[in-house]
Order: C-alpha cells, then structure tokens, then sequence
C-alpha cells in the first residue's frame, strides 16, 4: 500500500510539474503561476471526483441484485474473496468487450463491464476479467490511473486552450509554431507519465485477479477472446477521450504500430503466457 501512496504522489507532482511547464512555455512567470494553481486544483478535484467523472463519460450505469443478478453476484463473491468491501457495480452500453475499475479506496471503489464483454465472455471468463478489476481495487491502482486519466485531460485541454487563448503579452511570448510542438507534445509526456506506472500495474494485477478467482486460465482466455474481437469492435467514447485507455483490462483503442508503441498495456500474449505458466505451476 504505501509503495502505491508513493506512486500516487509522485504522479501527482510530476504532472503538476508539468502544468508549470506548459504554462511558463506559454505564458512567461503568469502563465506557469497560473497552470500551477489550475494544475493543484485539478489534483485535488481529481482524488475525490474523477471517479464519477470517468463512469459519466462512459454512460456508465448502476445495477443491482435485480437488474444484472449474475454480475452482481459474482462481483460479489469475488470482492468476498478477495476481502474487500462490495463495490458498485456499472454496465456500459458498449459493444466492445472491455472492463475497467475506478475509485480513490477500495471503501469508494466501482466495477464496470460493458455490455459488449458480458454477452462475448463464458461466465468462468468472465470471472477472471473481474477478478481482475478487484485485483487493482485491492491494490490500489485505480486511485492512480483514475487521477492519471483526469489530470492527462487536462494537460490536453491546457495545452490547447493556451495555444489559442493563452500566452503573455510580452517578447516572451511563443511564436504559434512552438506553440503547436507545445500542444502536441505535452499530452505525449502526460501519456508517458501514465505508461510508466500502467504496464507493470496490469501484470500484477493479472496475477492477484488469478490469485483471486482460482483459475488464472480463465483469466488467459478471456484476454485472448477480447483483445482479438476489440480490435475490429471501435469505442467512441475512448476514441475521443483516448487518457482512458488505460484504465481497460485491453487497450480500447484502434490504431497501427504508432498506438502501440504509446500503449499503456503490455502485450496480450506476454500476459497470456505468464497465466497460463501461472496455470501449469499449480500457483
């Protein structure tokens, strides 16, 4: 736990730090001043809210014992096993097959599946995928790549807002040429920032979810069934707000080689093959 406080703060500051930088490359001493004060307003927006924020962007929405029973009901003997309190349950109305977990604790913590997901998947794959979830819930890590996913935003949204309202009125002031590098740069190092902290974050937590459900094969075949139908299966939602990516248990994205030398996740068959090696050890 306290390694992923470490982590979480880290993050925290680092993206901070990068606000300073795009506002001072853009707007001189008032410029950083400013994207500092707006970049430690987000952060502290984004511990508390940016849960609500990512599930409202997906249209996600609750259910319950009656409304999703199986779901619900698995989430809730996995949570059991895993020892942590029953956390809210969402559907996204998605054809793609994908899932994600959210929330800054696990007291405050969200599972999510789309609909996509729920009719591809056996339900002994299925499992595996939330066992999964509840792995980074237990872990902590949805604090991370939920804070990770707003604060990437907003760094996106600064960069651009400043190349065509920002800047200061002196000779410090970047030319538009530097300042179009700017806007498209730093969203790149606000995605590095995320690849850094995602990649190892899904190993674990394949390994935990495995752990946790018992059957790390199920695991492996649900991540071979859904990496291979997502990629013909487009997101919008992702598409358009693409900081989240890294919250799915496959990256929703579509795109060629240059989306995957920026993917948050690792490789599909790296992750298969330490389950099924999990599998044949008896774990």
């Amino acid at each position: 736990m306290a390694d992923n406080w470490l982590k979480t703060t880290l993050l925290m500051a680092a993206i901070l730090a990068l606000f300073g930088v795009v506002g001072g490359l853009l707007g001189g001493r008032s410029g950083m001043l400013l994207a500092l004060l707006f970049g430690g307003a987000m952060n502290v927006w984004a511990w508390w809210f940016s849960d609500q924020a990512v599930l409202r962007m997906y249209n996600a929405h609750p259910v319950d014992a009656h409304s999703a029973p199986e779901l619900y009901q698995m989430v809730q003997e996995l949570a059991h096993a895993a020892g942590l309190p029953m956390p809210r349950v969402y559907v996204i109305d998605e054809h793609q097959p994908n899932a994600f977990a959210t929330g800054r604790d696990p007291e405050h913590a969200a599972v999510a599946a789309t609909t996509g997901i729920m009719q591809m998947l056996s339900y002994r794959e299925l499992r595996g995928v939330m066992a999964h979830e509840l792995a980074h819930v237990r872990n902590r890590d949805t604090l991370i790549s939920t804070i990770s996913a707003s604060l990437a935003g907003a760094i996106s949204a600064l960069a651009s807002f400043a190349m065509f309202f920002g800047g200061s009125r002196d000779e410090n002031r970047p030319n538009p040429v530097v300042a179009i590098l700017i806007m498209i740069r730093a969203p790149i190092a606000a995605s590095l920032i995320q690849m850094a902290l995602s990649r190892a974050r899904e190993f674990g937590a394949d390994a935990q979810g495995a752990a946790i459900s018992g059957d790390p094969e199920a695991l492996a075949m649900a991540l071979q069934k859904i990496d291979h139908y997502a990629r013909g299966l487009p997101m919008p939602t992702a598409e358009h707000h693409p900081e989240t990516a890294q919250m799915m248990i496959i990256n929703p994205l579509s795109g060629g080689q240059i989306a995957s030398l920026f993917s948050t996740h690792p490789a599909t068959e790296e992750r298969v093959a330490r389950l099924m090696q999990m599998a044949r050890g008896g774990f």
